[in-house]
């Protein structure tokens, strides 16, 4: 493979992050990943698609720009921002190590509700139910409605009857206040990443971004990991849905599938897909419907393959929402518990 001719300077944020964890083994990759936000990851994913064949010593830089923030923060834990710059100038020197402060001081920064709008809503509200009135009121204030209603649900009636009057009349907050949120806010940030982290295996995280990746792609790297592993392999494909496994639904499923469908999309999808599958697919439809999508089959001219798959990505994000929604079922997935007879 042509390496990939990407300047270290050059480099984005995100794209080292991909580099980096290209650099690591699956599992410890997978576990970096259950840290990070969905959205993220997806964006994350498509770096690492597009940086294949990076130049080593660019990776080299990478995992040296790497040990140096991971240096520093633990200077940082162990006796705070000037005994960490200390350290620094005498490993890295004056200029390399406010620079890396810099760095940290951005990293270091809490990201305060935007984590706790992460949260389960039945974790927070068991955390702040131990809090004063006034903390939650304060913490609430700042969440979506949505997710302050939940949260407001698993309180006693009582608690829940304070807290909502003390929103009701939130004024001028005390340092004092602030500093109990900010505590909070840090211990509930510490058990939502421990949860997520228990509760995403790193097969699932990596049938995710495959399922977001291009079909190409998604293939290549499924194979690869058969090569090197195929229990695992087995296990990311339990958890994948592609376009082709459309057939592994039933004739409902495909009907309500169909209802929430862009016609185009369908179209375009179908234009490499086999014939069992789009037998399947025209046997759920009305014969007029069916017609329509025959004769744009037949007069549609050449198209890019990624025009396709982009389409039977989107189809395939309709399905798992209405699977998740449990409106639709997936045969031939999953574990013993979801097998029908």
């Amino acid at each position: 493979m042509v390496a990939n001719k990407v300047r270290y300077e050059e480099l984005t944020g995100r794209q080292k992050v991909a580099i980096l964890l290209m650099s690591l083994e699956m599992e410890s990759a997978s576990k970096i990943f259950a840290m990070v936000e969905p959205q993220d990851v997806e964006l994350i994913a498509v770096d690492i698609a597009n940086l294949q064949g990076i130049d080593g010593h660019v990776i080299d830089q990478v995992l040296n720009e790497f040990y140096e923030m991971m240096a520093a923060r633990e200077y940082y834990i162990e006796g705070g921002m000037d005994y960490a710059l200390i350290l620094l100038e005498k490993t890295f020197g004056i200029d390399k190590a406010r620079e890396i402060i810099e760095k940290i001081k951005v990293l270091t920064t809490i990201r305060g509700f935007d984590i706790l709008k992460a949260a389960d809503s039945q974790q927070l509200a068991n955390f702040l139910s131990k809090e004063h009135p006034q903390v939650i009121s304060l913490i609430l204030s700042h969440l979506t409605p949505d997710q302050t209603a939940s949260v407001l649900a698993e309180f006693e009636d009582e608690l829940r009857t304070d807290v909502v009057m003390r929103i009701a009349s939130l004024g001028k907050v005390s340092p004092q206040l602030v500093s109990e949120v900010e505590s909070v806010v840090d211990r509930v940030a510490e058990s939502t990443i421990q949860q997520n982290l228990a509760k995403t295996g790193g097969s699932q995280l990596v049938a995710a971004i495959l399922n977001k990746s291009s079909g190409a792609h998604a293939k290549q790297m499924m194979e690869n990991i058969e090569i090197k592993n195929p229990e695992l392999a087995t296990d990311i494909k339990r958890q994948m849905f592609l376009f082709e496994d459309m057939i592994l639904i039933d004739d409902k499923g495909i009907q309500r599938i169909l209802r929430d469908v862009d016609k185009k999309d369908l179209a375009l999808s179908m234009k490499v897909s086999d014939e069992k599958l789009k037998t399947k697919i025209f046997k759920n439809m009305s014969e007029r419907a069916a017609g329509v999508i025959r004769e744009e089959l037949e007069f549609m001219g050449p198209v890019k393959l990624k025009e396709v798959e982009s389409a039977q990505m989107r189809i395939v994000e309709v399905i798992k929402r209405l699977e998740e929604s449990e409106e639709i079922t997936i045969g031939g997935r999953g574990k013993a518990e979801d097998v029908f007879v």
